[in-house]
């Protein structure tokens, strides 16, 4: 009698050991592959982030009345930066809107200043 309940519950045991065994190498291979990429998933949001920036400076530029002479463009995960300075301040909306509109922009902060008027005396 107690010889029988020692097989079940070793049978028991190996049911779980051959169950889980599978399980466990499916996880070492999928652990082992993101392992051996690390970078590669940082490397495309790099790569995704400098395009949205080129993509934004695009847009801004080929709109009329803005001068993207002095502003510069930061993208990352879809938030775009708007920094640096514009001739005028009517500039600065216009070129959030812009930003804005660009397929891929989740939001935009709009860091332009208006340059000071050059010219004027004391």
């Amino acid at each position: 009698m107690k010889s029988a309940k020692l097989f079940k519950a070793l049978g028991g045991v190996v049911a779980v050991m051959v169950v889980c065994t599978p399980y466990a190498q499916a996880n070492d291979t999928l652990a082992s592959s993101v392992a051996a990429n690390p970078g590669s998933s940082a490397k495309a949001a790099r790569a995704a982030d400098k395009q949205l920036a080129r993509a934004v400076r695009a847009a801004l530029a080929s709109t009329r009345g803005i001068d993207v002479s002095g502003i510069a463009v930061r993208a990352s995960g879809g938030a775009v930066v708007l920094k640096g300075s514009v001739p005028d301040a009517a500039q600065i909306d216009k070129a959030g809107d812009v930003a804005k509109g660009v397929t891929g922009v989740t939001s935009v902060t709009n860091k332009l200043v208006g340059a000071p008027h050059q010219g004027q005396g004391r």
